[in-house]
């Protein structure tokens, strides 16, 4: 075995440089002076004997070797967090830090009911929170950033092992006075192209609205696309069209203060899936089920 191993820290420099682009936000990110970070990949490129990335006044950027480099150091980091939180295991349950992804349309609905009870019942957790859409957050937690992720299913999450958390279902907002507002469900067919107001692409609720429709096709025009559902909601009670709400938004009273009327959706699928996923065969599984229980518990 070589006398002379990468150490992690210049591993994370490389993993920062990489993610950021510019050695004064990797410097940042790593909350060390630029020249430092600097110096610590030059150590690396020497130690190898190598070019990992190609420097200029403008531009960074990585050689085809640098991106191998990058990937597996991406899984080397990885694995050197797991052996951490294997001893984190091995003290007491759902306890230390713990850093969990949260998808925008679940994180201002869902997590305002919980956290009070889980602060008050599991003092020693430190639960750090990142709201990502679901495309950032598996990232996030297949490069290490992030332990676990409270998201909605169906969604493509790679490698993972999960648990059910709720089914949420799906219902159509309606301004109060929409002259088709029906007693009860609204059929799927009734929500043309024209009337449906979407949230942004990189939105999972966004494919699950349209998958509920039976109309994975559809696209909403450039007007009719928000940022978050409490714009939608706005849209809708400016009787700019229609739109698809979660079961847990109505919950939390995102129709307070609006004249929007709510009414369930008419389809097969007109649910998504709660989830927590984590990375396979992760040490802190047990820890991940026990919270799993305790975001049931709410």
């Amino acid at each position: 075995m070589s006398t002379y191993l990468p150490t992690i820290k210049q591993l994370q420099y490389l993993v920062a440089l990489h993610e950021h682009g510019h050695f004064g936000r990797a410097a940042e990110a790593s909350f060390v002076s630029q020249s430092t970070l600097s110096a610590g990949i030059r150590e690396l490129e020497s130690l190898l004997g190598v070019t990992l990335v190609e420097r200029s006044r403008r531009v960074v950027r990585f050689t085809a070797l640098g991106q191998e480099v990058t990937a597996k150091a991406h899984r080397i980091l990885r694995e050197a967090e797991e052996l951490s939180d294997l001893v984190k295991a091995a003290g007491k349950p759902l306890a230390g830090t713990l850093r969990m992804s949260v998808i925008p349309t679940i994180a201002p609905f869902m997590l305002p009911r919980i956290l009070p009870r889980l602060r008050r019942e599991r003092p020693d957790l430190k639960l750090m929170l990142r709201e990502e859409t679901s495309a950032d957050a598996v990232e996030s937690l297949q490069h290490g950033r992030a332990d676990c992720v409270l998201l909605a299913l169906p969604f493509a999450t790679g490698e993972v092992e999960m648990a059910h958390i709720s089914d949420d279902m799906l219902h159509v907002a309606l301004p109060h006075d929409d002259p088709r507002d029906p007693p009860a469900e609204i059929p799927a067919s009734m929500l043309g192209e024209g009337r449906l107001l979407l949230l942004e692409d990189g939105h999972c609720l966004r494919d699950h609205a349209l998958a509920a429709c039976d109309r994975p096709g559809l696209q909403a025009s450039a007007t009719m696309i928000a940022t978050s559902l409490h714009t939608l909601v706005q849209m809708v009670d400016n009787g700019l069209g229609v739109t698809m709400l979660p079961q847990m938004a109505i919950d939390a009273g995102i129709l307070n203060g609006t004249r929007v009327v709510a009414r369930p959706l008419e389809a097969i699928d007109a649910k998504r899936e709660i989830a927590l996923v984590w990375r396979k065969n992760s040490p802190r599984r047990s820890d991940f089920e026990l919270l799993a229980e305790e975001l049931r518990a709410g």
